[in-house]
């Protein structure tokens, strides 16, 4: 517990470093911007500017300047005097004055947090000849040298690194009165840390004694060499990289020409030289609107009334036996079990609502009663097993009459949970533009969630597709991933392949995408599509490091390191050999996807209808979590992620019983033939207007929801095909293939 404990403080201190060199430069950046906007103005028409400026010299060369070229532009000199002024402050000398900006702010606050943190972390690197290590013992030897020490001594040997050039070469190597080359230190430093930042970013440089910053070795499987074949079996992978290639190569090839055939006759899509990009693909038709769904659920709600929430999670646990995964943190427990059960399903309704509030109902249990058995009783392990368990049962109690086979694609996605400002962990995020942290959430076909995460507001959501995607825990077998713009990366592309997954991301900005051709020296092949084709893959690069790649999707199958640790080596910032390798996997990987998407209209809408799912949940958050505004108030790591997990429970609670509830109603011969094909594809069971997250708590563990009898199955209803982007899965959806439903 102790070591666990002293790894979790490195890695903090780690992730303090960083965010505060980052800081450093964003604040530097952000204070030149703000004393450079009031002047700054966009110069619009530059290209036609200078033609006019030329001919007018041309026509008079004799003239003056101010007769000649300042009619020539709009709005004469000042027009011209903006323009010089845009230059300067986007050119080089914004750049410098960033810079100069940057090293004051770290000499005047930053520096003694940077130096004790110096002092205490111990950093190493693989390679031996690291030059950031070297320069980082050079400060630590000088740190406590006199403040008005500018240069460093002579004859010091300061090591020269990838950040001491470019912009920063002028403001760290100076000339001094007597000529000589000297190097500024407190500039040294900063660039230093800049490139420290970045090493470890990267994990080329890590640190001793860290846990996500550890060792990168340490990530990889140990035992791959020995269990070679069996790690390539779980994979579903060749062990000759020729076979793999070649299989990629095929699909990239079968669908690129697919689409080039089919082109003409495709009415949504077209492809041609633009300068908007080279495809266009027109919206989705409106799907047509579910009649009778809001009638559907008026009935939920007068046959049961409003119920509890507190009501609908009694009803998951009872029915479910997920308490039963409850043991205690001590060495023994005096409480009755149903005392224990009524305490806990208070204490995990209160982790929504505040467990102040929840006290003061009608139960008989005290606010230090439900204190004690949050500390004693409840962990993140144990709450994410409840939820585990309420989603098994869900799926083995899902009708396949209504609810058609089980679904193996899940939407994933992030929701922003506001924090307190005073919340040390909180941070900025940029996209949804405010503080607080990241829920990213696995929620699958049937509204059910699967997987959950804490992440801050930097974490890769790639990372986390991907994590929960391999390491949900449930039943349900995922063999496909709905994910927003972020997941259409190109290593998500390479990565998910690897792993057997198909990912199948929405594409906003898909005119500018670009289609890879699956061989070179075929020129003329596809020439429908040649607007939008670029260079061959480099197939080469992805046979030498097709072992390694399969090492790395073997570390993040097997849990031996995180997602994100694993894909934190793989940055822009450094040209890792493997990296380069998943890059060229995934551009093959999303070519064919691509060409897949734009060819077939039912993928588009199922990818659409995937994503609407993770939207829904998302919208339930807010319902179910309302206490203290929604926002997360405690500091600690722990406490939010059970705060996380314990949301995650309620809305399964709820998805389970609404499940129970849909399936009761239409047994009912008055139900049986009024839901069309439209209402059971807009049919969810995640809905809350019959739930009643508000009020007084009371909790009763012998009332209990009145259910009727079983009844025989509903006439199967056939549903649609799912189209996804592997073969395998395009051969078992063939129409002889198709699932029972309903």
């Amino acid at each position: 517990m102790l070591a666990a404990r002293e790894r979790e403080l490195t890695d903090t201190l780690v992730d303090l470093l960083i965010a505060t060199v980052h800081r450093i430069a964003a604040r530097a950046d952000r204070k030149v911007t703000e004393e450079l906007v009031n002047a700054f103005k966009r110069v619009t028409g530059k290209e036609n500017m200078l033609f006019s400026v030329a001919a007018a010299a041309l026509a008079a060369p004799g003239d003056p300047v101010r007769q000649v070229v300042y009619p020539a532009v709009t709005a004469g000199e000042q027009t011209l005097r903006e323009l010089v002024h845009e230059y300067k402050t986007k050119g080089p000398i914004y750049q410098r004055t960033v810079k100069t900006t940057l090293r004051a702010s770290y000499t005047s606050h930053y520096r003694g947090g940077l130096i004790r943190l110096l002092e205490v972390l111990e950093f190493r690197s693989g390679r031996g000849d690291q030059p950031v290590l070297a320069a980082l013992e050079l400060i630590g030897r000088h740190a406590t040298t006199s403040g008005g020490l500018q240069y460093y001594p002579l004859g010091e040997t300061v090591p020269t690194h990838r950040g001491t050039g470019g912009d920063w070469q002028p403001l760290v190597f100076r000339t001094d009165s007597e000529g000589r080359r000297r190097v500024v230190r407190m500039a040294y430093e900063v660039v230093t840390f800049q490139a420290l930042r970045d090493r470890l970013r990267c994990k080329d440089i890590w640190v001793s004694g860290a846990e996500r910053w550890r060792n990168p070795d340490e990530d990889l499987p140990a035992d791959f060499a020995e269990r070679r074949v069996e790690h390539y079996a779980a994979l579903r992978k060749p062990l000759d990289p020729s076979a793999f290639i070649n299989e990629l190569r095929e699909e990239m090839a079968g669908e690129l020409g697919a689409l080039d055939e089919a082109l003409p006759e495709l009415g949504w899509v077209d492809i041609a030289e633009r300068r908007t990009g080279a495809i266009k693909l027109s919206p989705l038709e409106a799907a047509p609107e579910p009649t009778n769904l809001r009638r559907l659920k008026k009935a939920v709600t007068g046959r049961w009334g409003t119920v509890a929430l507190i009501d609908l999670l009694k009803e998951a646990v009872l029915r479910t036996g997920a308490l039963t995964a409850v043991t205690s943190a001590g060495t023994r427990s005096d409480l009755p079990p149903e005392v224990l059960a009524e305490r806990l399903l208070l204490v995990i309704y209160g982790y929504g609502t505040g467990l102040r509030a929840v006290a003061v109902g009608d139960h008989g249990h005290t606010e230090d009663d439900l204190r004690y058995i949050r500390r004693r009783y409840l962990s993140a392990e144990i709450a994410r097993t409840i939820a585990i368990q309420i989603a098994n049962a869900t799926f083995a109690a899902r009708d396949q009459t209504v609810w058609g086979a089980g679904s193996s694609a899940v939407s994933s996605d992030s929701t922003h949970v506001g924090a307190f400002d005073q919340n040390i962990f909180t941070e900025w995020h940029s996209r949804y533009g405010g503080r607080g942290i990241l829920i990213y959430w696995h929620v699958e076909r049937g509204s059910m969630a699967v997987h959950s995460q804490h992440l801050s507001c930097t974490a890769s959501e790639v990372a986390a597709m991907v994590e929960g995607a391999i390491h949900h825990g449930t039943s349900m077998d995922v063999e496909a991933n709905y994910t927003d713009s972020h997941g259409a990366s190109e290593i998500g592309f390479g990565i998910t392949r690897l792993l057997g997954f198909d990912l199948l991301p929405r594409l906003k900005r898909i005119n500018k995408t670009r289609l890879y051709r699956p061989a070179a020296g075929e020129a003329d092949a596809y020439p429908r599509l040649a607007p939008a084709l670029t260079r061959p893959i480099r197939w080469e690069l992805i046979a030498d490091q097709y072992d390694q790649m399969i090492k790395y999707a073997t570390a993040i199958r097997t849990g031996t390191a995180s997602t994100e640790a694993i894909l934190r080596r793989f940055t822009r910032t450094v040209t890792h050999p493997t990296y380069q390798a998943m890059l060229e996997t995934g551009r093959a990987q999303r070519t064919l996807f691509v060409a897949r998407y734009l060819r077939k209209r039912d993928l588009q809408r199922e990818v659409n209808e995937g994503l609407n799912i993770g939207e829904s949940w998302n919208g339930a958050n807010s319902v179910i979590r309302y206490g203290k505004g929604g926002e997360l108030a405690t500091n600690r790591r722990d406490e939010q992620e059970l705060s996380v997990l314990c949301l995650r429970i309620l809305q399964a609670a709820m998805v389970f019983v609404n499940t129970l509830m849909v399936q009761a109603l239409l047994t009912d011969q008055d139900w049986s033939e009024v839901l069309t094909d439209a209402d059971y594809r807009g049919l969810t069971p995640l809905f809350w207007t019959h739930v009643a997250p508000y009020g007084e708590v009371r909790l009763d563990m012998a009332r209990r929801l009145p259910w009727a009898a079983p009844i025989p199955t509903l006439p199967a209803r056939r549903s649609p095909t799912r189209c996804t982007t592997s073969a395998k899965q395009s051969q078992r959806d063939q129409p002889g293939a198709q699932r029972s439903r309903r």
